[in-house]
């Protein structure tokens, strides 16, 4: 199979990280004097923390000694407390062997280790800080033990630009041979919501259909609803057209095979980008999280979702005759 692009496109250094102005500033301080104490690295998904710091790892160390001063563990599979006595412990007790003195052990998704384990590694922190620097990656800093957090710099990552990530996939379709047409581009970014690996894999996965992306063809293979869709059930359902809208909607389910909770998402978006007065969007957004609750609580999904459709069906009313 094709290599995934999101890995042959992954940054080899700092100067070619976007959107990150004031991290990769502060990253490029450490690097000047390489006095890099640990790191956490916090922020939503896709935004550049995994590729910022094996890019610094790169910059560090040269591609010479890249491989043997950097370990990388998914702290999502290896969560236990064995993880750190053994796979970390005996990587952290070496000396490196380039001329930077410390080695970096990158704990991805370190919001899913155990307290105990985090309680474990604290203390492997301050064992070896003479000839390691550990840099912790999570979406969540606040699951972070406190005394963890007291011994990394913090690093909070954004969600990038639109404009930032359309010209990176641009760029990746150039390359690919791939032709990207404008509302491929909007479609992608639809999907992505601001999460350039889910982006990139997103124009990859849409090539499957031929060299030309597009718009239906993004929608096509990911296996989710257009937009549009929804708008048209959610504009039946405020129109009080309950029957037809919830029929529409049991055909989008049976035909796409969506979780209820993709098609919550995905209302609470078109909801949030119409041009309906304010408190009416609030009513609604209520109704979508009243849904969700009772949803994830155990409630039967397609009796509520059709509960949803009968609360735009007496907004809608209201609305139509301006209570």
């Amino acid at each position: 199979m094709e290599v995934m692009w999101v890995e042959k496109y992954r940054p080899k250094s700092l100067n070619e990280i976007v959107d990150q102005e004031s991290i990769i500033s502060r990253l490029k301080g450490m690097l000047k004097v390489r006095d890099v104490p640990h790191l956490l690295f916090a922020g939503p998904p896709g935004t550049g923390k995994t590729a910022t710091i094996l890019a610094f790892a790169h910059d560090l160390y040269g591609d010479e000694n890249y491989r043997a001063s950097q370990l990388e563990l998914n702290a999502s599979d290896e969560r236990g407390i064995d993880v750190i006595r053994n796979n970390v412990k005996n990587f952290a007790r070496t000396r490196s062997l380039a001329e930077v003195p410390f080695k970096i052990i990158i704990l991805d998704e370190a919001d899913h280790l155990t307290e105990e384990a985090q309680h474990a590694l604290r203390r492997t922190m301050e064992v070896f800080a003479g000839t390691c620097r550990f840099c912790l990656i999570c979406n969540y800093s606040s699951r972070i033990i406190a005394p963890i957090q007291s011994r990394c710099a913090l690093f909070r990552f954004t969600p990038l630009s639109e404009e930032n990530i359309a010209s990176q996939l641009r760029y990746i379709a150039e390359r690919e041979g791939v032709q990207l047409a404008k509302d491929g581009i909007t479609a992608v970014l639809e999907v992505a919501e601001g999460d350039m690996r889910k982006a990139i894999n997103t124009l990859q996965v849409s090539t499957a259909l031929g060299k030309d992306v597009t718009y239906d063809s993004v929608y096509g293979v990911i296996g989710m609803v257009k937009p549009t869709d929804i708008s048209d059930i959610v504009k039946l359902a405020l129109k009080a057209e309950f029957v037809e809208a919830r029929n529409c909607l049991r055909k989008l389910l049976i035909d796409k095979g969506l979780s209820e909770t993709d098609i919550l998402r995905q209302i609470h978006g078109v909801i949030l980008d119409s041009k309906m007065k304010e408190k009416w969007k609030v009513r609604i957004i209520v109704a979508i999280g009243d849904a969700d609750y009772k949803i994830t609580s155990g409630a039967d999904p397609e009796i509520q979702l059709s509960a949803l459709l009968a609360s735009l069906a007496l907004i809608g009313y209201e609305m139509e005759n301006g209570y």
